[in-house]
């Protein structure tokens, strides 16, 4: 029978652990605090931003948000973010995208300063991703890594393929599965939409991970039997969210795979904790366990 990846509950399982580890801090005297800055007067956005909140709040980390002006320029932006990279009581800062097109985007992710970078988007916390040497493992990609670790999926010594070649999602997590770690060391292939075949590739991975943005991009029939699959995607169609994957058809073939919602989304959310937690962990100087 196919395993169905319940993001929900590891992600919740998650936040127990890490509301242990904010104990610990709180012992040292530190509350872990965490910047959102919200530029947008789109819905989605800010509920995004809300439920971030939210998380905060269930855990113990301390919640700080800012308001930007939509209609505001690249520099009134930049001034929000400097202003939250002096305070000692911020660990981490994130802006939430996307920004508005006057906005110089690249710019003012960049100027969050790489110490409260819990997103991993600054070029520093890039290079030392690649170099295998991450600061903060980027959410998403950091959120599918647990997953395979929930569902007992061996990654050393597998063929993995990574479907999609973004900054946020299919490189940084080519590079996690490939480090030499207990939660490394597989073989990566990373296809996108210029690959020839791309169902032959599938066939032949352990794991397939679906990161394209295309909904129900991959069936049951390119799957190999037995496969572990991520579908990272959230697509709308027809008013209903669908995943890269065509969940009905893969589930016959798969060993084991996430649902969309309930898998990979609930991870990413609860790695932004994660990340703030050892932000505040490396900036206070205070070790504590980390699930």
């Amino acid at each position: 029978m196919t395993e169905i990846i319940d993001g929900d509950a590891v992600a919740a399982s998650l936040r127990e652990e890490l509301a242990e580890s904010i104990e610990e801090l709180a012992d040292a005297g530190v509350q872990p605090g965490l910047a959102t800055v919200l530029m947008s007067d789109d819905p989605a956005s800010e509920t995004y931003v809300s439920m971030k909140r939210e998380d905060c709040r269930e855990v113990g980390i301390e919640d700080f948000h800012r308001d930007v002006d939509s209609g505001a320029d690249t520099e009134e932006l930049m001034a929000v973010v400097a202003d939250l990279n002096e305070r000692a009581d911020v660990h981490g800062v994130l802006v939430q995208t996307p920004l508005p097109d006057q906005v110089d985007s690249e710019r003012a992710l960049r100027s969050v300063t790489p110490l409260k970078d819990v997103d991993g988007f600054h070029p520093e916390n890039v290079g030392r991703l690649v170099r295998g040497d991450p600061r903060y493992r980027p959410c998403t990609p950091h959120g599918v890594q647990k997953l395979l670790d929930a569902a007992g999926v061996e990654t050393e010594g597998a063929d993995a393929v990574v479907v999609g070649r973004s900054n946020l999602v299919g490189k940084p997590l080519a590079n996690l599965l490939l480090r030499k770690a207990p939660d490394g060391n597989a073989t990566v292939t990373v296809c996108h939409s210029r690959t020839d075949d791309l169902a032959e590739k599938t066939r032949g991975a352990d794991i397939v991970v679906a990161a394209a943005g295309v909904p129900e991009l991959i069936d049951g029939s390119m799957l190999a039997e037995g496969a572990t699959v991520i579908d990272v995607g959230y697509n709308h169609v027809d008013g209903e969210a669908v995943g890269d994957v065509a969940f009905e058809s893969a589930r016959e073939t798969a060993g084991a795979i996430t649902p969309v919602p309930g898998g990979v989304g609930p991870m990413t959310r609860a790695m932004l904790l994660y990340n703030t937690v050892k932000a505040a962990s490396i900036q206070s100087g205070t070790d504590v366990s980390l699930p």
